[in-house]
């Protein structure tokens, strides 16, 4: 009896022991077969600027303030980074007469927000509204959409001399002027 136990206790462990290996088995997902175009998800966002509102002028766009902020705001979020201070390079220049997504105010806006295919990162929620906007203004302005007396001024660091803010504070001379003849 003794043994016949021993024999049920080994013959359960060898059953347990066999459908636990099945818990071990890895299957891996196979690749489909084929591939199936009407699966892929279409974005809304396509080129141009059919179907937008007609362009409203920000208020941004009229103040020199806000268009040198947004120079400024365009460097300190790295915008120079792939668009290259404007001229282009890993980004669509930004300097030039063709725009992929519309020159108006609501396109450059959108893609900054929204971001683009291929590239373009969303900014929504990064950057703030007022920001954008400037950012926005600043951009328009590099490719001479908007009036020159509100454009920003060149960087400092761009100067053939020294700042007039940065010349050392002198006393000037005491001469005296010679005499008439």
């Amino acid at each position: 009896m003794f043994k016949s136990f021993r024999f049920a206790v080994a013959l359960c462990l060898v059953v347990i022991s066999a459908s636990s290996c099945q818990r071990e088995k890895r299957t891996f997902s196979q690749p489909p077969s084929t591939f199936k175009s009407y699966d892929v998800t279409m974005s809304d966002i396509h080129p141009g600027s059919a179907g937008l509102p007609q362009p409203v002028k920000s208020a941004t766009e009229e103040h020199a303030f806000d268009l040198n902020e947004g120079k400024r705001l365009y460097t300190q979020y790295n915008c120079s980074g792939c668009h290259f201070n404007g001229g282009g390079g890993i980004g669509p220049p930004l300097m030039d007469e063709k725009w992929i997504y519309g020159e108006n105010s609501e396109n450059i806006y959108s893609t900054i927000v929204e971001g683009r295919p291929n590239g373009m990162p969303s900014f929504r929620r990064k950057i703030p509204d007022n920001q954008v906007q400037q950012i926005v203004a600043y951009v328009r302005s590099m490719s001479g959409q908007l009036r020159k007396d509100v454009e920003p001024t060149r960087n400092d660091t761009m100067n053939a001399r020294r700042s007039e803010q940065r010349t050392e504070r002198e006393k000037p001379k005491q001469t005296t002027a010679p005499p008439y003849e």
